[in-house]
């Protein structure tokens, strides 16, 4: 299954982040998390959910069985919960505030090696997985645009 879902996902241009199949009933559920360095949106997750299908139909055709009886196929990106373990995971947060090895900073840079963590360089064999904080701007450090406040108390 997976010989034919990677091809597939490397070809639109994307990274093929986890597959996963679970029994739902008398089906089986395929759960394919994709992303990309730009990020995916839900045009690109329906392409790529229609050529995985398309692939795993036409492998069956030739004779392989893929997959047993009925499926529902699922294709989404990771959330923000995703630990961060690769390079390329580090590499698409950065300016994102971070925990790791149990330290938060902001992620100021990241290459094939290492990461940059406030001002301190973290080799990648020193780190441990990374988890993205969740940040909400407090509504007095916020910044308006005359046009958005125009309008306000007007009934």
């Amino acid at each position: 299954m997976l010989a034919v879902i990677e091809p597939v996902v490397a070809g639109a241009g994307y990274d093929l982040e986890d597959v996963k199949l679970s029994r739902a009933g008398r089906r089986h559920l395929l759960r394919v998390l994709v992303d990309a360095d730009g990020g995916i949106n839900l045009d690109d997750v329906a392409v790529v959910s229609r050529e995985i299908s398309a692939a795993l139909d036409a492998a069956e055709e030739t004779g392989g069985e893929v997959l047993a009886g009925e499926y529902q196929l699922e294709v989404g990106s990771p959330g923000v919960d995703r630990p961060l373990t690769l390079p390329r995971h580090w590499r698409r947060n950065v300016g994102r505030l971070v925990t790791v090895n149990g330290v938060t900073g902001r992620v100021t840079a990241a290459d094939e090696h290492r990461i940059v963590l406030d001002d301190r360089e973290i080799a990648y064999p020193d780190l441990g997985p990374g988890k993205v904080q969740i940040e909400f701007k407090r509504l007095d450090e916020a910044e308006f645009d005359e046009d958005d406040l125009e309008g306000e108390g007007e009934d």
